[in-house]
């Protein structure tokens, strides 16, 4: 009988502080610790941080261990092994497939929850959670593979009045961090491409620095303006929104620094 277990530990937002004393109590207990950041990422220096304050040896695995995870379960099949990923662990695929095969082979598995970008994102902006829609991701483009699927799902967020996250590519392996001013880069390109209207530079967006980190940095305004706007260094999150209720708008103008101007101008677009 396996008498292994898998832990998956989100870590939270920007660094090792972000973990929870759950999560931590798991660290400690195990006897193999791995760890991914290809799906999101943490400060410089917070695993070894990690490392140092729970004592153990952290094994950093790239996305090819993980998406084989051969190694992994091998491990786990008789040994406490812990998982630690940036955010929260079940928000990709990869790892609930990884779960998913463990079980199958008889070893026992536990979640352990992080804040995620999913969540902290449109609670710092003010925005109500329940009137997200589909979740996009723009990936960087690369010869022949420039798809325009996330411009096309946008759209259809934005047709029911839902916002949309979109969430910016990360190459861990490069060193690439993709920015805001990238993604509206992107996005602009898709409409130049497809031609539905979905967006211009006129277009209400939000951007979202660094969640969760002491520099956070919190912006809505027109694309335009945000395109060139200094978000500093990575992470950056942006939203599209969909039809904002009163107090959306109230909370982008108080958190997010939005022109009350474009509330007028909106207001006077829609009256009579």
């Amino acid at each position: 009988m396996p008498s292994g277990r898998l832990t998956f530990v989100g870590l939270g937002l920007h660094d090792e502080r972000g973990v929870t004393i759950e999560g931590m109590s798991h660290i400690v207990d195990a006897d193999i610790a791995f760890a991914e950041l290809y799906t999101s990422s943490l400060a410089e220096g917070s695993l070894q941080r990690l490392a140092s304050s729970t004592h153990k040896n952290i094994e950093l695995l790239d996305r090819a261990a993980i998406e084989d995870g051969t190694h992994i379960l091998e491990q786990a099949s008789a040994k406490k092994v812990v998982l630690l990923v940036a955010g929260d662990p079940m928000a990709a695929t990869t790892h609930i497939e990884l779960r998913v095969r463990a079980i199958a082979q008889g070893t026992e598995t536990r979640v352990i929850g992080g804040v995620s970008a999913l969540t902290a994102v449109p609670g710092l902006l003010g925005l109500q959670q329940y009137k997200f829609g589909r979740t996009v991701t723009l990936p960087f483009p690369q010869e022949g593979y420039s798809p325009t699927s996330p411009y096309e799902l946008m759209g259809k967020n934005l047709e029911i009045g839902l916002h949309t996250m979109v969430l910016l590519d990360i190459d861990a392996e490069n060193d690439r961090w993709m920015t805001a001013a990238e993604g509206f880069h992107l996005l602009l390109d898709m409409e130049r491409r497809v031609g539905k209207k979905i967006i211009s530079e006129d277009t209400l967006a939000c951007v979202v620095a660094r969640a969760g980190s002491p520099d956070c940095v919190v912006r809505a305004g027109k694309i335009s303006d945000l395109k060139d706007f200094g978000f500093g260094k990575p992470l950056h999150s942006i939203v599209i929104p969909g039809d904002l209720h009163f107090m959306e708008l109230d909370a982008l103008k108080v958190l997010a620094g939005l022109d009350p101007s474009w509330v007028e101008s909106r207001a006077h677009q829609s009256s009579p």
